[in-house]
């Protein structure tokens, strides 16, 4: 199995996360023996998701492109299933909904041979255009535009934003930096989680004042500015063993990530709200389903993938 597609500071990188998931769990441990009348149950199920997530991730990243890509896809898939299948759809739209799964796996096409131009307008443009014509060959006109709406915006959160990561996987080394687009995409994904877990214990430790409580009542200007702060400085020590990002930029570049986050968080959020649902599945206990792991990256994804593609190519 050779690893030289993602370089030996993503390798070490990967190792890292591996030691922080140790750490956590030895944390874990000690506070079930010490405070045994304290129900740390979601804490337990979150670090067991997490070894499953951190553990495929790392398998998919060290394989091959191919199969990173092939990873990242059925990620979309399975976050486009769980979408649609909260969501209430028009039992006339089955066959338009074969077409919106079969865009996924031309849209990662797309980012694997690096067709930038049809990479970025294929599903804005041609799959906007092309399934409201197939529904209006089905016939029905009742709720069209509702129906048109909902898988529109599925397809660009779920698809389109998230394919951008697969499209960081394929970028060549640019500046100083030898990870090339391994280094930038595990940059990513690490910043946006450790975004999510330090706003969330900022929140629950000095959290007072909420943001959006009818929206997401859990979180509090404290939590998102901690998270700020957190994510920033992680930004800032990890650029330079992960991205070509000078100091100023990614100072900008941790500011970017973790307000987009945010952002994404309580998005996806609203949308759950709207149909009345606390979480989007049940496939990660302690986290919820695809959509609740991936609501931050839909945001921050596409907006630090073009904050990078500006700068460097």
């Amino acid at each position: 199995m050779s690893t030289t597609h993602i370089g030996v500071a993503v390798l070490w990188s990967l190792v890292g996360l591996f030691v922080i998931l140790i750490t956590a769990t030895a944390i874990y441990s000690v506070l079930k023996r010490t405070r045994p009348a304290t129900d740390f149950t979601e804490i337990g199920l979150r670090i067991r998701s997490w070894w499953v997530m951190v553990s495929i991730f790392t398998l998919a990243m060290l394989l091959s492109r191919v199969v990173s890509l092939f990873f990242f896809a059925f990620i979309s898939f399975l976050a486009l299933k769980e979408y649609l299948s909260i969501i209430p759809t028009r039992r006339a739209d089955r066959r338009v909904l074969l077409w919106a799964y079969l865009a996924i796996p031309l849209q990662y096409f797309w980012a694997g041979v690096e067709w930038y131009g049809m990479f970025i307008v294929f599903i804005p443009v041609y799959v906007f255009l092309f399934l409201p014509l197939c529904m209006v060959v089905v016939g029905e006109t009742r709720d069209f535009l509702r129906s048109a709406g909902t898988l529109h915006w599925g397809l660009m959160t779920m698809v389109f934003s998230i394919s951008h990561v697969a499209y960081l996987l394929v970028l060549p080394p640019a500046g100083d930096s030898g990870a090339g687009g391994a280094g930038m995409l595990l940059y990513l994904v690490f910043l946006t989680q450790s975004n999510d877990v330090a706003q969330f214990l900022w929140g629950k430790s000095m959290g007072r004042r909420k943001i959006v409580p009818s929206v997401s009542p859990n979180k509090t200007w404290e939590g998102f500015l901690g998270g700020v702060g957190t994510t920033t400085l992680l930004a800032v020590l990890l650029s330079g063993l992960l991205t070509p990002l000078s100091l100023p930029l990614a100072f900008v570049a941790g500011l970017l990530i973790s307000a987009a986050g945010f952002v994404g968080d309580v998005t996806i959020s609203a949308v759950k709200r709207d149909i009345g649902v606390k979480d989007s599945g049940n496939l990660l206990p302690g986290h919820g389903g695809i959509m609740d792991r991936i609501d931050s990256l839909t945001y921050t994804a596409p907006l630090f993938f073009h904050f990078v593609f500006y700068l460097y190519y």
